[in-house]
C-alpha cells in the first residue's frame, strides 16, 4: 500500500470516472486502474463498482477512502511542519471563494498579498459553497472564504466581516424615488434570483420568502414570479433592463451608487438604483450576512491563515462591517 494509491482512490472518489480521476492525478488511466486493482487484491476487498460508464463506491469502500484521506492529510502535515520550521509563510495557499464574494474581494486581496507576503502566493478556486466544502474536506482546498450559515464540517471558523443587503431597482421605477425599501414593498415586484446551487440565493429567499414557489408552480395571489440569473452581474443588468428587481450584497455595488452617496452621482447612472432595507417586523435585523474564513482543523499553517485574514482586513470595504 502506497500514498500514490490513496490518492488515486481518493481521485475516484471524488470524480466517479476514472478517466477524469487519472487526469486529475496526471497519470494515465492503465497506471491509475492497474494500481487500484493492486490495491484492492492487496486488502482483498472491493472499493469501487465499475459498470459501463458509472464508477460508484462500495460501503466499506467509502469507510476505506474516508481512512485514506485522513493518511494523506497527516502524510502532508509533515512537509508542513518542516515549511513552517523555515518560513510558515513560505508556499501558496489555496483559497476557494464562492462566486458573490469573488469578483468584488479578490481583485483587492490579491494585490495585498502581492504586496505585504509575496512569498504567500494564492492559488485560487470560485465554486459553490457545497462544493468548496467538499475541497476543504478532501484536502485539496487550505481554506475558504464563505457566507454563513453552511452545513456544519467541523472546520474552524474565523469571522471576516458582516455585509448588508441593498434592493436594486430600476431607475424608472416609482420605487427608485424612495431613499429606502422594507422587504414587504418588494413583493408586488418581478424578483430576479441566482440560480440554484448560489447561497445568496437561499439568503434572498429568507429574506423574502414569498418568492420561493417552485418554478412552473402555482403562484400566489398579490405575487409576481420570479426570474433566475447566471451571476450577480446579469442579474444587475437585468434589472437595469428594466425587468425586474433585487436583493444584493454590499461590496456588489459601486461605492458611488451606494446610498449615502451625493444624489448627483448617484443619478448619473441612469438605468439602476440601490436602495437601503428597512429592518422588518419578521427579521430580526436589516437583512445582512455575515462571511467568514474556514479551515481544515488538521491545517497546521496558523501563521498563513492570520496573514490572510489581515490581507482581507487591509481592503477597502466601504459600508462593511469588520468582525473581530
Amino acid at each position: 500500500m502506497t500514498l500514490t494509491e490513496l490518492k488515486y482512490i481518493v481521485a475516484v472518489a471524488r470524480e466517479k470516472h476514472f478517466g477524469r480521476a487519472a487526469e486529475a492525478c496526471f497519470v494515465s488511466q492503465p497506471t491509475l486502474s492497474v494500481a487500484i486493482r493492486k490495491l484492492e487484491d492487496e486488502l482483498e476487498t472491493k472499493i469501487f463498482e465499475r459498470s459501463s460508464g458509472e464508477v460508484s463506491i462500495t460501503p466499506l469502500g467509502q469507510e476505506i477512502v474516508n481512512q485514506a484521506q485522513n493518511v494523506l492529510d497527516q502524510a502532508s502535515l509533515i512537509k508542513d511542519i518542516a515549511r513552517r520550521g523555515k518560513d510558515p509563510l513560505n508556499g501558496p495557499l489555496r483559497l476557494g471563494v464562492i462566486h458573490t464574494i469573488g469578483p468584488y474581494l479578490l481583485p483587492q486581496l490579491v494585490r495585498n498579498v502581492i504586496e505585504t507576503i509575496p512569498q504567500m502566493p494564492l492559488i485560487l478556486h470560485e465554486n459553490f459553497t457545497t462544493r468548496l466544502l467538499e475541497m476543504l474536506r478532501m484536502g485539496e482546498l487550505d481554506c475558504a472564504i464563505l457566507a454563513e450559515p453552511f452545513p456544519d464540517a467541523n472546520l474552524a471558523i474565523a469571522p471576516l466581516y458582516e455585509e448588508p443587503f441593498l434592493a436594486a431597482v430600476p431607475s424608472n421605477s416609482p420605487l427608485a424615488q424612495r431613499q429606502s425599501l422594507s422587504t414587504q414593498e418588494l413583493k408586488n415586484e418581478n424578483m430576479l434570483l441566482l440560480g440554484a446551487g448560489h447561497c445568496f440565493r437561499d439568503q434572498v429567499l429568507e429574506v423574502c420568502p414569498e418568492f420561493a414557489h417552485p418554478p412552473g408552480g402555482h403562484v400566489p395571489d398579490g405575487f409576481q414570479r420570479s426570474f433566475e440569473g447566471s451571476s450577480l452581474e446579469t442579474i444587475k443588468h437585468m434589472v437595469a433592463a428594466g425587468m425586474g428587481v433585487t436583493l444584493v450584497p454590499l461590496m456588489a455595488v459601486p461605492q458611488d451608487m451606494q446610498p449615502g452617496q451625493p444624489d448627483a452621482a448617484r443619478l448619473a447612472h441612469e438605468h439602476i438604483r440601490y436602495l437601503a432595507l428597512q429592518e422588518d417586523d419578521r427579521l430580526a435585523a436589516t437583512p445582512s450576512r455575515r462571511v467568514v474564513l474556514a479551515w481544515r482543523r488538521s491545517f497546521t499553517r496558523y501563521e498563513a491563515i492570520a496573514a490572510l485574514r489581515n490581507a482581507v482586513y487591509a481592503c477597502h470595504l466601504h459600508g462593511v462591517k469588520r468582525l473581530s
